[in-house]
């Protein structure tokens, strides 16, 4: 396992639409396992491939939401190949949304509240699923990242102005 550089705003890799994969292999699974190992370095909560320069339709979600008896985090990760989102609910929800390629910087993003998915898992079988609260804001929020898109695309020009301003000025110290 390796922890990955992660790709930051405004590289242009961020806005690639990600390829299919073909074959869920060894190769695969080697890079879910260092994605995996790269998002809780980060203390994420998901990661695209692309977010670590892959551009292949690729995603690990861990939400944390558990606790073990002394209050740490339970650490249960999966990992979503070739995820597609089937259908939406018309119920929104908004989440105070951040990434990891958008360091430190937040915004309230307005989502379908519950989403159906279907993806391969590390084994190369097919899953589908109704996902509802975090974990679908979370699988959207990932999914965009491999249609190229961005939680700051969602809200508006003046919003994203002022986070990248904000983002430009942490960078520049």
């Amino acid at each position: 396992m390796a922890i990955l550089p992660i790709v930051e705003v405004p590289d242009p890799r961020l806005r690639l639409v990600s390829k299919p994969v073909e074959t869920v292999d060894d190769a695969v699974r080697q890079l879910v396992s260092d994605m995996i190992e790269t998002m809780y370095d980060a203390h994420g909560i998901g990661l695209a491939a692309i977010q670590v320069g892959v551009d292949q339709r690729i995603l690990v979600i861990d939400l944390q939401e558990e606790e073990d008896e002394e209050g740490k985090p339970v650490k249960n990760p999966k990992a979503y190949i070739n995820p597609e989102v089937l259908s939406v609910s018309e119920e929104l929800s908004t989440y105070n949304e951040g990434c990891l390629s958008i360091p430190e910087q937040y915004a309230e993003v307005k989502r379908p509240a519950a989403c159906r998915v279907k993806w391969l898992d590390e084994k190369g079988e097919a899953h589908e699923e109704e996902l509802d609260g975090l974990l679908a804001t979370c699988m959207q929020h990932e999914i965009d990242h491999l249609n190229g898109v961005l939680f700051i695309d969602h809200v508006s020009r003046l919003k994203r102005d002022m986070l990248m301003r904000k983002l430009n000025k942490i960078r520049k110290g």
